[in-house]
């Protein structure tokens, strides 16, 4: 065969040929069936190769896909390289996106080969597919040569600006590679991450900041501006993304807020004054001493990082947990308990991580984990490591309260047949009886009664902690030693027998009749002993020698002479030591003075501490805190600053841009002619706003005092003197009824956010007062276009224009039952309108109505939860008169989430806790959206960022309006023009980020319709694709 002539050099790409041919076709030769394992049959491998090569699409994708699934299976598919590279430039995506996975995977190993193609991956880096230029990305930064770092960092730079976030994220985790491979390009890399790092994507976030931790962890002035982006988008990022956010996060506010148990030291600096003190010093302490404020900042991390405690991936709750132990106030790190100690139904693996950061949490604050005491109880089902560390907590828990509870789940767990983990609880059992003084007999007790134990496991173990227990009362307990030396024949465990005869020879003047004997046994058997249990024979017969020589005198010569001659060098200088200390000669008799001093001086009691104790100076969750040693790459936290740094540096500057008023026509003051007014005064708003635009080109040097003359006011205007917003608002309000104040107040609310003139304009719409209250309902509408088109600039473009909402739900939501409320009803009801007090808040209206016989005084809104949710709240009502009800509204900023906002609603005398649960529809406000600017968003918002569904429904409504109104009840949507019957579209913005929204609902044949929703919001798509998709299937 030809295999005889293959080289050993060859022979290891034949097999790889075999590993891969293995998985492809039959084997049909006869010739290679005769040799067995040793054949090689090199047509399986051409077949993959010959597919490889064929002209038909269909082949090749079918060998990509076999040559793949090798790959997953962990199998050595790179000879084919040469093959697989020749398809790159294919015009069949699904076929490209599978030779760019072979080629990510071995890249590395063929880079000579990879090289060739190397201008191919570049083409593709301009292909229209976002899934190709970032593979074509990825590829290319897997290829580790030096040569190509300029092409890679190109690369980087054009994916860094590139529209898909997908391909942005991609180019954050180049950055890693190419700085791997070339240090030197360190600077233009955090440049690249500086720009990603404002990217709004919450794909791109966990990848650029761990991009940011590899290359430069130090540059912290690269996280301030994006420091509250961060922090709001942290509930959308992936797993993986949260986990590394929330560790770079938690470094970053050790170095820039100051210490939230800071107040603990002044109070305790206060408690220890002195009784006699001056007045004066008292005073002067008290200024010097300021109650801690957190910073604003501080507490938005530790807000929004809270819910991700109930996140099913346990390394984003130890993320949470570890940042809430190192920055949250003392009286808050409680929360995190129940979520760690729900991760321990997780995997041995989960349990082991969790339960050390328990052990360490345990030891500073056993009162966060005492009430879930019994989930430390130890199972017949858990490994030595998990029981170990249980028995660790529950030591640390162990006081004066539940001792006594934990003891007997001691008595229980020393019958257990592990060893390992019997002697761990004996050691605990020693612990509890230092730590806690009351029961320090009662485990004296409980051990001693464990000597007579079968296991000499057991046994040793005893000894070994009731001798570190006798340290501390000697005095109390010589009844226990003489039981212990009477033991001494039955144990053999040396280091059992070594602890009884230190005891013994420390404290023999309390057994002095028993001492001798048991140095005489021990003389006997001195030969046989293990080297640990001789050396403390030699320090008892030196005690004894000292303490009482005419019975000892010749044992210890004995002793001495035999340990002289022994194998061990250990023993033989300690003997000599000993002889030179003991026996007085010519030359030693000033140092054997000091021989019952050094022999026999007090010793310290040990002192019983728990292994986790100084693993606290790492920080939680890693793997340096698991090891306790120093790991590679580990970043140290920092103390926190004693002063505060500056603030500011978190601001994020808001351009403010300006624009001249021109003169504004006055409208008459017939409901009739109000129309056309409005008409007239829109069109001559857009004339004078091209005259204006021309004229600032024309007059650009141009004095200040020309500019205020054309700002004149008009002819027929009343009042000279200029009023306040506030008494324009009130002038205008008090002449319309409730809707029309509804509807004015929510066109000011939206065009004072623009306005830096509020004074002038409040000035010409006050004239207007009497006009505004003859317009019908109907005319708001028409009058909001107006007034924006005559207020607002033409150069100021409005990417996103909030319009009214397509239809309002009169259903209403019981806040607050007038049982529960004491005769206090409240309900609440989501008008769907822009919020007046912030444009990121969702308008709720409350109806409160007084069901009893006597008025409610102060209605107000109390303490709210989560802490630092922002509400505006409405203004107290001092009195609600019996059977009277009241319409009250109120803007809540839910952050794009369907989180509860729960708040105390308050009257004089009671205290209500009551929540609001807003539905996923909710929080959108309806744009609008021409069909071409729904296309070119939707075209920016593909991959991750769309999610689809297909349901079944009825025939009848397969039509325009069926569609429209259950969408539009679901959610605040607008609803787009669409140039086909059967595709009909709506568009809104979540109301807190302004993130897009954009739904279509295609009909198809058979009764069918296709849901899509794209919106880099995934998790409110998905949220709002199911109530969409049970809303059709039954409308």
């Amino acid at each position: 065969m030809s295999t005889n002539n293959l080289s050993y050099s060859d022979q290891g790409g034949t097999d790889s040929a075999v590993e891969v041919g293995q998985e492809t076709t039959p084997t049909s030769s006869n010739a290679g069936a005769g040799f067995g394992l040793f054949s090689v049959d090199f047509k399986k491998n051409d077949d993959l190769k010959e597919m490889l090569e064929s002209n038909k699409e269909s082949l090749k994708l079918e060998a990509m896909k076999r040559v793949v699934g090798l790959i997953a299976k962990g199998k050595n598919a790179s000879e084919l390289f040469p093959a697989v590279v020749k398809n790159v430039a294919s015009k069949n995506i699904e076929l490209k996106k599978l030779v760019y996975v072979y080629l990510v995977r071995y890249a590395e190993e063929q880079q000579d080969l990879a090289l060739l193609s190397i201008s191919t991956f570049q083409r593709a880096l301009k292909d229209p597919n976002q899934l190709i230029r970032a593979s074509a990305l990825r590829v290319l930064s897997s290829i580790r040569v030096p040569i190509i770092v300029p092409i890679m960092m190109l690369a980087i730079k054009e994916a860094a600006s590139d529209m898909s976030p997908y391909v942005r994220k991609t180019s954050a985790h180049a950055i890693q590679k190419l700085y791997s491979l070339d240090q030197d390009q360190k600077e233009l890399l955090i440049e690249v991450i500086e720009k990603l790092l404002k990217d709004k994507s919450t794909l791109v976030a966990g990848s650029v900041v761990m991009a940011f931790e590899e290359v430069c962890p130090d540059r912290i002035d690269l996280i301030h501006k994006n420091y509250r982006k961060l922090c709001n988008l942290l509930v959308d990022v992936e797993e993986w993304g949260q986990v590394v956010i929330i560790s770079m996060l938690t470094r970053y506010a050790r170095t820039q807020f100051t210490s939230p148990w800071k107040e603990d030291g002044v109070f305790d600096e206060h408690s220890e004054r002195a009784f006699y003190e001056s007045d004066e010093e008292k005073t002067r302490d008290e200024t010097e001493a300021k109650p801690y404020m957190m910073d604003p900042d501080h507490r938005l991390l530790l807000r929004n990082t809270k819910p991700l405690l109930q996140s099913r991936n346990t390394a984003v709750v130890m993320s949470v947990a570890q940042l809430y132990w190192h920055l949250a106030p003392k009286n808050e790190v409680s929360i995190v308990t129940k979520s760690l100690v729900r991760l321990l139904r997780s995997h041995r693996e989960v349990q082991y991580i969790v339960l050390q950061n328990i052990a360490t949490m345990s030891i500073q604050r056993k009162g966060m984990f005492e009430p879930y005491m019994k989930s430390f109880y130890v199972r017949s089902t858990d490994a030595t490591h998990i029981k170990s560390l249980k028995l660790e907590i529950l030591t640390s828990l162990a006081n004066e309260a539940n001792i006594s509870t934990i003891l007997r789940e001691f008595q229980t767990y020393v019958k257990s047949q592990d060893k390992q983990f019997a002697a761990g609880t004996i050691q605990a059992i020693g612990r509890c009886a230092t730590n806690i003084s009351e029961v320090t007999d009662t485990c004296l007790n409980g051990l001693v009664l464990l000597l007579s134990n079968r296991d000499e496991t057991v046994v040793a173990e005893s000894v070994v902690v009731i001798r570190k227990l006798l340290q501390t009362q000697p005095t109390q307990h010589s009844d226990i030693i003489k039981h212990m030396a009477k033991l001494f024949d039955n144990i053999t465990v040396p280091m059992a027998r070594a602890s009884i005869l230190w005891l013994i020879g420390e404290y023999c003047e309390r057994v002095p009749k028993i001492a001798p004997d048991v140095l005489r046994k021990m003389a006997k058997s001195f030969t046989s002993e293990e080297d640990i249990v001789k050396l403390q024979t030699v320090n008892l017969a030196a005690k004894l020698y000292l303490t009482n020589s005419k019975q000892t005198k010749l044992l210890t010569q004995y002793i001495l002479n035999l340990g002289k001659y022994d194998q061990n060098y250990d023993i033989r200088d300690r003997t000599r030591f000993i002889r030179q200390l003991i026996v007085p000669n010519d030359k030693n008799g000033a140092l054997s003075k000091y021989a019952h001093r050094i022999l026999l001086a007090p010793k310290p009691a040990p002192v019983l501490e728990s292994a986790y104790k100084d693993r606290d100076r790492y920080q939680l969750g890693t793997l340096s805190h698991t090891i306790n040693t120093k790991a590679s790459g580990y970043l140290e936290l920092s103390d926190w600053p004693t002063v505060a740094p500056d603030l500011s540096v978190r601001d994020v500057e808001v351009i403010e841009r300006l624009y001249i008023l021109q003169n504004e026509p006055v409208c008459p003051e017939s409901g009739s002619d109000a129309e056309s007014c409005v008409e007239k005064n829109s069109s001559q708003s857009s004339e004078e706003s091209d005259k204006s635009s021309s004229q600032s080109e024309k007059s650009s040097s141009e004095s200040d005092s020309e500019r205020k003359k054309r700002k004149t006011k008009t002819p027929l205007q009343k009042k000279t003197v200029k009023p306040t917003a506030k008494d324009g608002y009130h002038t205008i309000t008090e002449h319309l009824d409730l809707r029309h104040q509804t509807t004015y107040l929510l066109l000011c609310g939206v065009i004072w956010v623009w306005l830096p003139d509020k004074d002038h304009i409040c000035q010409n719409v006050n004239n207007q007062h009497s006009v505004l209250q003859t317009f019908s309902y109907s005319h708001w509408s028409t009058l909001c276009v107006s007034l924006f088109t005559q207020f607002c600039p033409r150069s100021l473009s409005f990417p996103l224009q909030v319009s009214g909402p397509a239809f309002v739900p009169e259903k209403s939501h019981d806040l607050l039952h007038r049982m529960t409320g004491k005769g206090l009803s409240a309900q609440y009801q989501f008008p769907r309108q822009p919020c007046l007090y912030q444009p990121t808040m969702v308008s709720v209206q409350i109806s409160l109505t007084n069901t009893t016989d006597h008025p409610l005084e102060q209605i107000h809104i109390g303490d709210r939860s989560p802490t630092g949710l922002n509400i505006h709240c409405f203004n107290t009502i001092e009195c609600l008169e019996p059977d009277a009800s009241v319409t009250v509204f109120m803007g809540i900023d839910f952050n794009d989430s369907t989180q509860a906002a729960n708040f105390q609603l308050c009257t004089k005398e009671d205290h209500f806790s009551v929540s609001i649960q807003p539905a996923i529809g909710e929080l959108f406000l309806p744009i609008t959206m021409t069909e071409l600017d729904f296309r070119k968003e939707q075209g920016k918002l593909l991959g991750m960022n769309e999610s689809s569904a297909t349901i079944t429904m009825a025939a009848e409504n397969m039509t325009s309006q069926p569609i429209s109104r259950p969408v539009a009840t679901v959610a605040n949507l607008g609803v787009v023009p669409s140039g086909q019957d059967n595709v009909h579209r709506f568009a809104g913005k979540t109301a807190s980020s302004g993130a897009v929204v954009l739904v279509t609902v295609e009909l198809r044949e058979s009764s069918t319709a296709l849901i899509t929703i794209n919106t880099e919001k995934s998790v409110m798509g998905s949220m709002l694709l199911r109530d969409l998709k049970q809303a059709l299937a039954q409308a």
